[in-house]
């Protein structure tokens, strides 16, 4: 057996990925955030308040209620013409899980810059199943008599 001491290394400079030019660093952020735009771009030049014009939603199709996601790209069409309060009305969940989102991708644009990893956000068990079960109510509530103003616009 080998009596040879280890030690650990710890320099408290945060981790950085191998030196690879900027370039190949700030592609995929790049990426994500293309998408993002690009998919704001369609939904604010396409209207999905025209019945048809981005088709069925299958939940609503096949079982006649609204799941969490119905009214998700009207509330985007919504923020994208600066119109917040009509966002929220047809989806509220939509204006924080599209903040969330666009912070996401600028701390990875930003961290990919310096040569840092990426990282995703910590959650702990409780909060994840704490946000499961608000969904689950507010799905069951906006199918209810009680959640009409929940309802999709």
């Amino acid at each position: 057996m080998d009596s040879t001491p280890v030690m650990a290394e710890f320099s408290g400079a945060p981790h950085r990925e191998p030196t690879r030019p900027v370039w190949q660093r700030m592609g995929p952020p790049l990426i994500a955030a293309g998408l993002g735009v690009g998919t704001l771009a369609l939904l604010h030049f396409r209207d999905p308040h025209v019945e048809g014009s981005y088709g069925l939603c299958p939940v609503y199709a096949l079982f006649g209620v609204y799941c969490p996601g119905c009214g998700g790209m009207r509330a985007i069409h919504n923020l994208t013409d600066g119109r917040i309060l009509d966002s929220l009305q047809s989806n509220v969940l939509v204006v924080p899980l599209v903040l969330a989102f666009a912070v996401f991708v600028v701390d990875w644009l930003v961290r990919a810059r310096r040569g840092q990893r990426w990282r995703l956000p910590g959650l702990n068990p409780v909060i994840v199943w704490s946000f499961f079960g608000l969904l689950a109510v507010y799905t069951v509530l906006r199918n209810t008599p009680w959640g009409t103003w929940l309802t999709p616009v």
